[in-house]
């Protein structure tokens, strides 16, 4: 009987080897396979365990729109200070408050609770952002601490708080036009606060090179903030008085270029700046552009002393009280009818005097000494708001008559300021500036426009119109102040209307050595019973400017001259220039 054989099976296929030999549970393999599973689990519940820990930790990593917004809030600026140090404008912490709209399910109790504690909050508005699918957007920028307390206690899932920084303005209302303001993000829109920006702040903060505010050197203004509230308390009493559509007020010193104050009114509050962009809350001193009046008159006289071809004994011929020029006809205002000197021209405002003397000079060079005196082109400071003059399309001898005594250019008053300043000085023409600095470092940048001679003739010609002409009402005892009116009427609808008038004074102190300049204009002030229904510049302007020089001159550190100065003028004696002897007086 034969032997059964055994069936072979059949070879099985290579894949299904392979899988049999994973799983055959031979004892040399299982430690490898053991090992092998350890360490995948070991590296998965690791991997979950930091992740976890680093949540409880910083919380969900933020987008890269949360990223962009957390360093939009972290704009640190620096300290603005006035010239003996005091806080003008300053950083403090705040915190502001966002939503991951992903994250939060029910929008709507979130914007009911949101608007409970927060009520400036638009409803309607808040809902449309969370129904957004952003990662992030804002809910409110720059919290109390009461109200994160409140937000906090909600409890609303999406819902966090960011380190902010918010700009704040001790002073209120105080040099607001000077300052300016900054955005949500603490960037600097306006005046120091965008200049300072502009010198790399902004760059510096960008690049995070800037932790915390005493990184920064606080920035120094020329600024007196004790003048600086007397000027704005007495010109808001002037507005107030002479019922004027607006003013505003600086005062410059003359020997460095520097603003002591300046106001322009209405004025805003840079901490809730709302009305800042309002039309009438310009900057009337850096932005207006007018036409000054017969406080040109003192470019006039000193155009024609500097030319050579006047001096300042000699005269013009004003009889007839009219000058005709082709189908133009110029009037005088204060008008003497007979032939009279080049400070009588000053005192009595002589419209006919100032014309001959431009004519005299000509065109060209009314044209060139306006130009070398500022007044022709855009001033720039370091506030970033500015004007450029207004001047003839076509410069013709009307042109230069008219504009000889104020009328036909319009400019910003800082720049005749800086003019005035210039002929009052001894000659050196200096940019107005807002940073504080010194006579030396003044002087290395200033240009010299005009001889000493000039200067000296000019301070004493204002002089005089303080002690006889149109400056008395701001020639305060003991101060020896000189100075010049002006009042021009407005063009509306392209013609001069003669009840809206636009006044200026300008006045410096002491005439013998100027320190200061003060400088008022006020936009239709009304005539009153006490001015006999007048309403040019002496009777508002000037009264104005003489109780800024006698509330501010004290604090300025400006000493009364109890005693006239000795020889103020002496070549003014020595030509035996008109009425000479009648400017000692105290």
């Amino acid at each position: 009987m034969e032997a059964v054989q055994p069936v072979a099976e059949p070879k099985a296929h290579p894949v299904v080897r392979l899988v049999r030999s994973m799983f055959r549970l031979a004892i040399e393999r299982s430690h490898t396979r053991v090992a092998l599973v350890g360490l995948a689990f070991l590296g998965v519940f690791g991997a979950i365990s930091v992740r976890l820990l680093m949540m409880a930790i910083f919380g969900e990593p933020p987008s890269q729109e949360h990223r962009v917004a957390a360093a939009a809030t972290t704009a640190i600026r620096p300290d603005i200070v006035d010239r003996n140090g005091e806080i003008l404008a300053t950083d403090i912490r705040t915190v502001s408050v966002f939503a991951e709209p992903k994250n939060i399910y029910d929008k709507d109790e979130a914007v009911e609770l949101l608007t409970a504690v927060l009520p400036e909050i638009n409803a309607t508005e808040l809902r449309a952002k969370l129904s957004t699918k952003k990662g992030f957007v804002w809910v409110k920028r720059e919290l109390t601490p009461k109200q994160q307390a409140e937000v906090h206690r909600l409890g609303i899932p999406g819902i966090g708080f960011l380190p902010d920084h918010k700009r704040v303005y001790p002073n209120g209302f105080a040099a607001a036009h000077v300052l300016g303001v900054t955005n949500l993000d603490n960037v600097g829109i306006a005046g120091i606060e965008k200049y300072i920006d502009n010198q790399g702040n902004k760059a510096l903060n960008e690049f995070g090179l800037v932790a915390k505010q005493t990184d920064l050197k606080p920035v120094q203004l020329s600024i007196d903030l004790r003048a600086q509230f007397a000027v704005r308390d007495e010109l808001a009493k002037g507005i107030e008085h002479f019922k004027a559509k607006a003013g505003a007020s600086m005062i410059l010193d003359v020997q460095t270029g520097e603003v002591i104050a300046l106001v322009s009114m209405p004025d805003f509050d840079p901490n809730n700046p709302v009305d800042a962009l309002s039309d009438d809350r310009i900057n009337r001193m850096n932005v207006g552009v007018y036409e000054m009046g017969s406080t040109f008159k003192a470019m006039t006289l000193a155009m024609a002393l500097e030319s050579g071809k006047y001096n300042v004994n000699s005269t013009f011929d004003t009889r007839g009280g009219v000058l005709n020029w082709g189908r133009s006809k110029i009037h005088e205002y204060h008008g003497t009818n007979r032939l009279i000197t080049m400070p009588e021209v000053f005192t009595h405002s002589s419209n006919i005097g100032s014309a001959k003397m431009a004519l005299g000079v000509g065109v060209p060079g009314h044209k060139a000494f306006l130009k070398k005196m500022g007044l022709l082109d855009r001033m720039r400071t370091e506030l970033p708001e500015s004007a450029s003059p207004i001047i003839p399309p076509r410069w013709t001898e009307i042109n230069t008559i008219t504009i000889a005594f104020g009328h036909g250019l319009a400019v910003a008053p800082i720049q005749a300021t800086a003019a005035v300043a210039a002929i009052a000085n001894g000659g050196f023409l200096m940019t107005p500036t807002f940073l504080k600095t010194t006579v030396e470092d003044a002087r290395a940048k200033a240009t010299q426009v005009l001889r000493p001679e000039t200067s000296e003739a000019m301070r004493f010609i204002m002089r005089l119109n303080a002690v006889e002409g149109s400056a008395k009402k701001a020639s305060i005892p003991y101060y020896f102040v000189g100075g010049k009116t002006g009042t021009a009427e407005k063009v509306i609808g392209g013609r001069y209307v003669k009840n809206r008038l636009f006044t200026t004074f300008m006045a410096a102190a002491p005439m013998d050595k100027p320190k200061y300049l003060f400088v008022t204009i006020m936009d239709e002030p009304q005539g009153l019973p006490e001015s006999g229904g007048y309403a040019t510049a002496a009777w508002n302007s000037g009264v104005v400017t003489g109780k800024v020089i006698e509330r501010v001159a004290p604090i300025l550190g400006l000493p009364p001259q109890f005693d006239p100065p000795v020889k103020p003028f002496p070549l003014m004696v020595k030509l035996g220039a008109y009425h000479a002897d009648k400017v000692n007086g105290p």
